[in-house]
């Protein structure tokens, strides 16, 4: 058995929470299915190009609706698992202005771990105890190749942790990679989820033109996106709230039985001393 794990992220500054990190799960046995009804949609959608939520428009709404629709059916039919990731600005503010511009640069692949690590709940993935590895697919990184390797490295020690041994999971180095989003469908649709969220909780459905005072067709229709993405969330969980983390429900485990969760980021000084690059 394997985990396959695509991971987006925008570290992109918003005026109420910064630092989005997304990612969606499918287990090995489900991939075929997932990956060929995804791409199904998008043949018949005739959306022949890569699908982001900056190319979000009006004239393809529908379409994206459309793809979202069969991604969320996925994700009820516990064929995939989605994770957002992300900081109010107003807690995590007065934490890093703290930081050095060493450990400002270094924060881009810190809070990249902790995602990795917690978002999932993957020490508590493994109840049966079989051997499972960890595939990951990460958008290609903003930064030069020796800091990428150090993450790397990284992330492949997380085999020797505790959490990792005891739910019998493992990594190979050339299974943590960077790739074009062009090429996964899975990626482009979390990079579809993960922007929406960006935009609702900065309230970028809000702005408007300065020259007319109204606001923009690709506002709009990003906002219907976003509010059937956040009706179909409640499919899941009802009363969604996308800005806090998602609650547990009294059960740790949930935090990987979920097929969809939130967690919004408090850094702390154990946080800051995680890595050192």
């Amino acid at each position: 058995m394997e985990y396959l794990i695509y991971c987006d992220e925008s570290t992109k500054r918003g005026k109420l929470c910064s630092n989005f990190y997304g990612g969606a799960l499918v287990k090995s046995i489900h991939f075929e299915d997932v990956v060929n009804r995804l791409n199904r949609y998008k043949s018949e959608a005739n959306i022949t190009g890569e699908v982001k939520w900056t190319k979000v428009t009006a004239p393809y709404l529908e379409k994206y609706i459309g793809l979202m629709d069969v991604f969320f059916d996925l994700l009820q039919e516990d064929k995939l698992k989605m994770r957002v990731m992300f900081q109010q600005n107003l807690v995590s503010d007065d934490i890093i202005r703290h930081f050095t511009k060493e450990e400002h640069e270094e924060s881009y692949f810190k809070l990249y771990y902790q995602f990795i690590k917690h978002a999932f709940g993957l020490k508590y993935s493994n109840l049966t105890n079989e051997k499972i590895n960890l595939r990951l697919y990460f958008d290609q990184f903003p930064d030069k190749k020796s800091k990428v390797d150090k993450f790397k490295n990284f992330i492949y020690d997380l085999r020797l942790s505790e959490d990792f041994i005891n739910a019998n999971l493992s990594i190979r180095f050339d299974d943590i990679v960077e790739v074009s989003s062009h090429d996964h469908v899975i990626l482009q649709c979390a990079d579809i989820v993960t922007g929406a969220m960006f935009f609702r909780l900065n309230k970028l459905h809000l702005e408007k033109n300065e020259e007319t005072g109204r606001r923009g067709k690709r506002t709009i229709a990003k906002e219907k996106l976003y509010k059937h993405i956040h009706k179909r969330i409640c499919e899941i969980r009802p009363n969604f709230n996308v800005g806090v983390s998602t609650s547990n429900d009294g059960d740790i485990i949930n935090k990987w039985n979920y097929s969809y969760s939130h967690w919004k980021f408090t850094p702390s000084q154990v946080v800051k001393k995680t890595l050192q690059f």
